[in-house]
Parts: structure tokens; C-alpha cells; sequence
């Protein structure tokens, strides 16, 4: 974890105070080598939220536009992040995610893709595939609360179990879809532990 990871994990602690951020299940989250982070993804204060208790620095894949706003794409870029042209080829963001797991880093990613207010957008097979090319176990995590943000109501993250299945073999192509909505079951089910 580099020192401007922490100075920035501690000024987030600090920002976050007025919503109450705690954390369920961190003991379940897997201190070395390879790791995808996956969560639901409902407002701007997710990406931060998710890391704030973690004992490892997270990765984060932002949309491109974010670097171009003075100071913001300096700091995500100094804390771990690293562009993804949404609208563009993928393909440098992806092969950058897949570095980051073979490095035995640990990656954070919002498996549906981009902020969802209902729960109900369609879930992207990008988890899926990037647990089998960098042979990482999923940590799903459930973020609850910040739908109500500007109310400053309470924020939790609750982290499962990993799933492994990809840590070994990869997956086969015919896996890839069903361990996406597996990995998203599992952070919707989640949710009960935050009450």
C-alpha cells in the first residue's frame, strides 16, 4: 500500500465521517495475492466507501473524463485508478486490470457496469472474465446507504465469502455468464447483513 494510498484512505475517513461508514466482514476479505472486489454501484461515494476499511490498497477502473478534471484525475490516479473509455475500445483498460491481478494486487469493480438506482441494469460478464484471466478469487461486497446520501443517512459495506471458482482453471466460455449472476446474487444477498 503506497503512503499517498493511506493519506488518501485517511482524508476519505475524515470526508465520510457525516454518513458513518462501517464495515461487515472485512476478516473475509483474502490479504494476498490476487483479488476482485466486485459491489453494487449506486452512488459516488461507493468507490471510496468500499476501500476505507480494507488492510489492502484497491484498484479502481474510472471513466476516462474523470482525468481531466483538474486536481480529481491527479489524485485517483496517485491512489490506484486507472481510465476506461466507456464509450470507446476497452481493450488498454482491460489489459491493465488483468496487470493489476497478476501483480497480486487487488482490483475494485462495479460489476454492473456504471451506477445503478434500481438494481435492476443488466449485469456485465467483465467480472467474469477478468477472474479468469488473472486467476482471482471474487470478494462480493454490498454497499448500503448511499442511495440516501444527501441525507447523510448511515453507509455499510458487508463483504462475502470469496468465490473461487476461477482461482484454478479460469472459466470456460459456457461459465462466464452463469459467474456473473452468481457473483451479483451474491452481493444482493448481502444486503440482509447490513440491517
Amino acid at each position: 500500500m503506497t503512503r499517498f494510498y493511506r493519506f488518501g484512505r485517511a482524508v476519505c475517513r475524515l470526508a465520510l465521517l457525516p454518513w458513518r461508514v462501517r464495515a461487515i466482514g472485512v476478516e473475509r476479505v483474502p490479504l494476498h495475492g490476487p483479488l476482485i472486489v466486485a459491489a453494487n454501484h449506486i452512488s459516488y461515494l461507493d468507490p471510496p466507501a468500499l476501500g476505507l476499511y480494507l488492510p489492502r490498497m484497491l484498484h479502481y477502473m474510472a471513466k476516462r473524463e474523470l482525468f481531466s478534471v483538474p486536481i480529481l484525475g491527479a489524485a485517483i490516479a496517485a491512489v490506484g485508478a486507472y481510465p476506461v473509455d466507456r464509450g470507446g475500445n476497452p481493450m488498454s483498460a482491460i489489459r491493465r486490470s488483468v496487470e493489476v491481478l497478476r501483480e497480486g494486487k487487488a482490483l475494485a469493480i462495479f460489476p454492473e457496469g456504471t451506477r445503478n438506482l434500481t438494481g435492476e441494469a443488466p449485469i456485465q460478464s467483465g467480472v467474469s472474465m477478468l477472474a479468469s484471466l488473472g486467476r482471482a478469487p471474487v470478494v462480493p461486497a454490498c454497499i448500503v446507504g448511499t442511495d440516501r446520501a444527501r441525507s447523510f443517512a448511515p453507509v455499510t459495506v458487508v463483504y462475502g465469502e470469496p468465490i473461487r471458482d476461477a482461482c484454478e482453471n479460469g472459466l470456460a466460455r459456457s461459465e462466464i455468464e452463469p459467474f456473473a449472476q452468481r457473483v451479483m446474487a451474491a452481493i444482493r444477498a448481502l444486503r440482509a447483513e447490513a440491517a
